[in-house]
């Protein structure tokens, strides 16, 4: 898949008012501008040291060693770890804007077994919040095979949607599933001229609009994790993300993707849920 367009929105946003002239009918209306410096390097852009909301998603493994203790501590650890992890949000004064979502892929993957979703608009809250977990006893039987850091940002591609979102900040955890992984692009995309990346987008705008069912959340990791974006998308049916997937492996800007995996099936659960499922 090709840099995702957007956060906060579904794949492509609904029409709003009447096509832009000239524009086929049932395609969104679109200003017809192209950002010429993405990069701000020719106009020597200020840069932008504003708040923003940061991404953590971090997977958890379980050692079977755990399954093997005797019930009633299994259930007494487990217990230690989630007030430890929902101490983390009710500690800090609402003004933070800390948000945590747990979910499940027990059965799904084998390599990870759970996954915590943060956000936060300061890194250093992420460390505060695996700190506390650390002091559990339950993470002396945990490993994290992943961790991914991104933060939210506009997008250059469809903010020129009218009716589209700004893509600033997430409220993340409106489906049943979410999908996650980490993507790169390749260097020969950012040799293209901004046209031609642009209407690449377009493409794949276009190819996503009829898959409402997906909401898509886009973040950034250039310079602060090892993959350019985090691309992750709420959605109650998995059949509808498959089928979008499958089209947009169809689009143009699809020959410029590096890496788009590994992929993560998470089904959502509360996190004395999520924790069940591992003994």
């Amino acid at each position: 898949m090709s840099e995702q367009p957007d956060t906060n929105t579904p794949p492509a946003a609904p029409t709003h008012g009447a096509p832009a002239q000239g524009a086929p009918a049932g395609r969104p209306a679109r200003k017809r501008m192209v950002d010429l410096d993405p990069s701000g390097q020719v106009t020597q852009r200020e840069p932008d040291r504003s708040g923003r909301q940061f991404m953590n998603y971090s997977f958890f493994k379980l050692d079977p060693a755990f399954r093997r203790l005797p019930h009633a501590e299994r259930e007494e650890i487990k217990a230690e770890f989630m007030a430890a992890a929902d101490a983390w949000q009710a500690d800090a004064p609402a003004a933070k804007g800390l948000i945590q979502r747990s979910y499940s892929l027990v059965g799904v993957r084998g390599d990870v077994d759970f996954m915590i979703w943060r956000m936060a608009f300061d890194v250093r809250d992420f460390q505060d919040a695996q700190a506390r977990l650390n002091r559990t006893r339950l993470m002396g039987y945990l490993t994290q095979p992943y961790t991914y850091t991104s933060m939210n940002k506009r997008s250059q591609y469809v903010n020129r949607v009218e009716g589209s979102g700004h893509g600033l900040e997430i409220l993340p955890g409106q489906g049943r599933y979410l999908f996650i992984y980490p993507f790169i692009k390749t260097r020969a995309w950012y040799d293209l001229t901004p046209h031609a990346r642009q209407g690449m987008m377009d493409e794949h705008i276009y190819a996503s609009e009829p898959f409402k069912g997906v909401r898509i959340n886009t973040s950034y990791s250039y310079g602060i994790d090892d993959q350019e974006f985090v691309v992750s998308f709420d959605s109650d049916h998995p059949q509808e993300f498959v089928d979008l997937v499958h089209r947009l492996r169809y689009t143009e800007a699809s020959n410029y993707t590096l890496q788009d995996t590994p992929m993560f099936t998470c089904v959502k659960k509360d996190l004395q849920e999520t924790l069940d499922d591992l003994a």
